[in-house]
This record gives structure tokens, sequence and C-alpha cells, in this order.
């Protein structure tokens, strides 16, 4: 998996993977454009869609009804180092599921790729590479 970034100028970025693209700002009141989402929000929206996916899948293979789920992802920004934590996410679907279906579907959630990442951090490197100009 790839993605790649590249700054537009003032507080936006450009991000690419595969053949999709999304802008990345910061709001207005903090110096930004507002015409895309931060990255913490984008990596709420990363989990979140994840979950989803999750759920989906999991409400699929069981023939119980998808139409109508959502998910909604909230995190803290916390000190000590500056991070998001206490993340919270709610799966809302539709129907009435008994315990077993409810227990499935949280099963299904916790099997989100995103989720296993953040609950067991990657090692994670940082290459410094030096582009020089004529």
């Amino acid at each position: 998996m790839e993605a790649s970034v590249e700054y537009l100028g003032a507080k936006q970025f450009e991000i690419h993977a595969r053949q999709h693209r999304i802008i990345s700002d910061q709001p207005l009141e903090s110096g930004g454009d507002d015409e895309g989402m931060t990255p913490p929000e984008l990596l709420l929206a990363s989990l979140g869609s994840c979950a989803a996916y999750y759920a989906v899948d999991y409400l699929n293979r069981t023939k119980l009804p998808t139409s109508g789920t959502r998910v909604k992802v909230t995190g803290e920004k916390v000190k000590g180092p500056f991070r998001l934590d206490n993340f919270r996410i709610q799966v809302a679907v539709p129907g009435d599921l008994d315990g077993d279906q409810l227990k499935g579907l949280q099963d299904a959630v916790h099997r989100c790729l995103i989720h296993n990442t953040l609950l067991h951090p990657p090692a994670m490197q940082v290459e410094i590479l030096q582009t020089v100009t004529a």
C-alpha cells in the first residue's frame, strides 16, 4: 500500500493513493482555507470507514439489513506526547439484532485493519530525502 502527499501551498496538501486524490487543509481559525479534512480528521475517517466496512460485511454475510448503517468516530487531543486518544466508535445499524448478532457485529468491527493497527502500533521509520534544484 502507498500514499503520497504533495504540498500545495498555505496549509494545503494533496494526497494521492492509486488513482484517487483528496485535499487536506486546516480550518480558517488555524490559518487554512478549510477546503479539506485535517490529518486527525482523516485518521478518524479512516477508522470509521474501516469499521463501517467490516460492520456491513458482517450484516451482509448474516443476511441482515444494511441500509442506513452509520458509524461515528470521536477522539480527543491529549498531551504527553501530543496525540489523539480515547477513540470511540459508534456503529448504528438498522433493525433489532439479538445477542448473538450483536456479538458477531462487535467481533467483526474489532477485525478492522485500522483498529488493529492502532491497538498494535506498527514499526515506523522516517527518512529525510533532499532534492537538489539546479
